[in-house]
């Protein structure tokens, strides 16, 4: 639907929604309204039409897309990397770029370079926690997730969003260690922070970096910029 004359909003039913809620998504700024089944749909719109000034300025605040194609500085590990076509088979850093196949689209060989680097630092880390803490996990799987950086299910499958790679690697450690901690306590108590911070002392610093800048690594596009 439209409000307000140009704002789309894509509408879901829930059958566990109480009430009627509207976000903006902060990886694209989708603008997102949840209806509980019985709420009739015009009733939803006038919620978010009532609402289409904060959601203006919502939208206004957040970073625009960026596409992933030759010239863009992109973030490989924390650092801000210049995405340059050139005579290689594979991608790899090198200086301040980052060296892709000319004759392959940028943003398919970047992702999947990214993907692979991200399974192997989590992979290890996953490891180098789980050792310590005593509690081998099952499984690691990469997702491209947009509402959790990672998860821990209770037979012991982890799994992680492979944006990690873009971060610096003292935050891909923290997400690492914050799930793997989840194999002992499968909740937030003061207990699973206590197991956190013996894992990753100063782990604060990282979470809180990951809440200031997650954003920036979500509003990366990997696809065609004529899609």
């Amino acid at each position: 639907m439209l409000i307000d004359g140009d704002i789309p909003v894509t509408v879901r039913r829930s059958a566990r929604a109480r009430r009627m809620t509207l976000r903006v998504a902060r990886a694209n700024g989708e603008v997102v309204l949840t209806l509980p089944l019985r709420v009739p749909e015009a009733e939803g719109k006038a919620f978010a039409e009532s609402r289409a000034e904060w959601l203006r300025k919502t939208r206004a605040r957040m970073p625009s897309q960026r596409l992933v194609r030759p010239g863009a500085l992109i973030p490989v590990e924390g650092r801000a990397l210049a995405i340059t076509p050139a005579g290689v088979r594979v991608v790899r850093p090198e200086g301040d770029q980052l060296l892709v196949p000319e004759n392959r689209p940028a943003h398919v060989t970047v992702a999947a370079w990214l993907k692979h680097l991200a399974q192997q630092r989590l992979l290890a880390a996953s490891t180098r926690h789980a050792t310590a803490i005593g509690r081998p996990f099952t499984s690691i799987a990469l997702r491209d997730t947009r509402s959790r950086w990672g998860s821990c299910t209770t037979d012991g499958r982890l799994m992680f969003s492979w944006r990690l790679a873009m971060a610096p690697p003292q935050v891909l450690d923290y997400v690492a260690a914050h799930e793997v901690a989840h194999l002992r306590h499968m909740d937030h108590s003061a207990a699973f922070w206590a197991a956190t911070a013996r894992l990753m002392p100063g782990y604060q610093t990282h979470r809180d970096w990951l809440r200031v800048n997650g954003h920036d690594l979500l509003s990366w596009q990997f696809r065609d910029e004529t899609d």
